[in-house]
């Protein structure tokens, strides 16, 4: 997908990429909650930017390198947000409940993640995720 200025966010937010996830991936924000967070993650993923994903996860759960190497490629389709427990402007923990939908060699698929946040000296951070079957 090409970055611009004005095509849709891909996270579903409604807004343009420039007004939502871009200045995150860019390094020019940091998302300032939980959810702003994972749904910079998900752009993320479609962009195949795996420096931002690698810098917005949490140290201890870190994998070493990140590479999007697989046959054949995901397309991702779209992004739900079910709900959210803290993860807010003043809190230091949060939950974001999503379902991320994607098409790999043909097949439509579906993603549904629980995903813990962590937020440290003021930035939040990927944890993990417990995904449903």
């Amino acid at each position: 997908m090409k970055k611009t200025l004005d095509i849709t966010c891909p996270c579903g937010s409604g807004l343009t990429y420039d007004r939502c996830c871009g200045p995150c991936l860019d390094n020019r924000a940091a998302p300032n909650t939980a959810e702003a967070l994972m749904r910079s993650r998900y752009t993320a993923y479609t962009h195949q930017d795996a420096a931002y994903l690698l810098r917005s996860w949490h140290a201890s759960t870190r994998p070493a390198e990140l590479t999007f190497a697989q046959e054949p490629p995901v397309t991702w389709l779209g992004l739900k947000v079910l709900r959210t427990e803290a993860g807010g402007i003043n809190d230091d923990n949060g939950l974001v409940e999503f379902v991320a939908r994607y098409k790999v060699n043909g097949k439509a698929q579906r993603l549904h993640e629980t995903s813990r946040f962590v937020k440290e000296d003021g930035r939040w951070y990927y944890v993990d995720g417990e995904v449903d079957a």
